[in-house]
């Protein structure tokens, strides 16, 4: 008995002075509106990326589902290829003069040739297309559950794998992703959370609050927040939602 009350004793002490669970407890974020910038709003958006001062977006829902290149400032569509049904587009990242674009159940990537949007290749793998993002040297893919795999980023084959945990539990509802800084940014299916993520150890170091966006008035029952894509060169993102009319330049700043 005394060994036991010595421990808890500890572990108290340890709680107290952030040792323990502090340790583990992620950072809490809010959303800083710096500019609100029109979106199109039938984009069904699956993913969103900004490399070169051009913004890819994935859109989804079988029959509407595309690969869209988008003026980031206007909101334009410049060109677009579309996906056939019965393909479900999902999240889509950059790699080199290639893009590529995952399905939703088809267990299909589409790569995409960046200067002409046509088919390049298909490759199979196994289980749901969520989320995907490019951090330099590997895939990062999510599909709904709390594990990320990594690919290849020429052959789409897994590298490994890490399991999201949000204070010592697992975070599931990982969804569009974005690479940025050596974090993964991961929006959490139905909310209007993102979380930033360690994609070594699988922590979540950052929740992010990004609720009120979009007022609730002008959002329906599937209009969630999904899309974030990172400036270039500093702290700013772009931030989303499907058929939101709008999208939001912001930052991350701390909560409160």
């Amino acid at each position: 008995m005394r060994t036991r009350v010595v421990l808890l004793t500890g572990l108290l002490a340890l709680t107290a002075c952030g040792g323990v669970a502090g340790a583990d407890a992620p950072r809490r974020l809010r959303v800083e509106v710096l500019d609100t910038l029109p979106h199109d709003r039938t984009a069904f958006t699956q993913g969103l990326e900004l490399v070169d001062g051009v913004l890819y977006e994935g859109t989804g829902r079988v029959g509407a589902s595309s690969l869209r290149e988008v003026d980031p400032a206007t909101g334009e569509v410049r060109r677009r290829a579309e996906l056939a049904p019965p393909l479900f587009g999902e999240g889509v990242t950059v790699v080199g003069d290639r893009v590529w674009q995952l399905t939703w159940r088809e267990g299909v990537a589409v790569q995409w040739d960046r200067a002409t949007l046509t088919e390049v290749r298909r490759v199979g793998y196994t289980g749901e297309g969520w989320g995907l993002c490019h951090d330099g040297g590997r895939l990062v893919m999510s599909d709904g559950s709390a594990r990320l795999t990594f690919r290849d980023p020429a052959t789409f084959q897994p590298t490994g794998q890490v399991v999201v945990r949000r204070a010592g539990e697992e975070q599931t509802r990982l969804n569009e992703l974005e690479c940025a800084d050596g974090a993964v940014w991961a929006n959490v299916w139905g909310s209007d959370e993102i979380v930033r993520v360690d994609p070594g150890s699988g922590r979540v170091t950052a929740v992010v609050d990004a609720s009120g966006l979009l007022p609730a008035r002008d959002r329906t029952g599937d209009q969630v927040l999904n899309g974030v894509a990172a400036v270039p060169g500093g702290d700013q993102f772009l931030v989303t939602g499907k058929n939101w009319p709008s999208m939001f330049r912001v930052r991350f700043v701390p909560a409160g």
